[in-house]
């Protein structure tokens, strides 16, 4: 279905997949799926490509109901800065397009980070890798899957 869901699969993680219809007008992608989906804005997880010092790309996963600090995200990389990297640029290191960027699956494997907010939740939302298709897993797979680092990096 896509490589996220490959990914899962293949692994033998336990998920669950949950699909809603996307609003094509909407650019808030991850808070359209919290709210047609009914859940926890703190348990779903946006995926941004962020430009560590102009000469890396990474993932940074924060709550839709929160914003990513850059300046946490470029301590927790040991880097001087952070950027949001372009779209076409994500979407190419990605092989997703904007609003369906799953950081699972990607056509390279960057760096993560998770916001450490997730390592309360039971279960966290990330994109599956389209627009309208989210993932449910334990945060705990997806640090795994990811090899991911936990940080505190939303902020209100």
């Amino acid at each position: 279905m896509t490589p996220a869901i490959d990914l899962l699969q293949r692994d033998g993680v336990d998920f669950e997949l949950l699909e809603y219809t996307h609003d094509a007008n909407t650019r808030t992608y991850g808070e359209e799926a919290a709210q047609t989906l009914g859940l926890p804005p703190d348990s779903v997880f946006k995926t941004l490509i962020v430009d560590i010092d102009g000469s890396r790309l990474a993932v940074a996963l924060v709550p839709v109901s929160r914003t990513l600090d850059l300046k946490a995200l470029a301590r927790a990389a040991k880097a001087k800065k952070a950027a949001l990297a372009e779209t076409a640029v994500a979407e190419r290191a990605t092989g997703y397009v904007v609003g369906g960027i799953s950081p699972l699956g990607q056509k390279q494997r960057l760096a993560t980070f998770i916001d450490s907010s997730a390592g309360h939740l039971e279960r966290l939302y990330v994109s599956a890798g389209r627009r309208g298709l989210e993932v449910a897993l334990s945060p705990a797979q997806l640090q795994r899957l990811t090899r991911a680092h936990l940080a505190a990096l939303a902020r209100n």
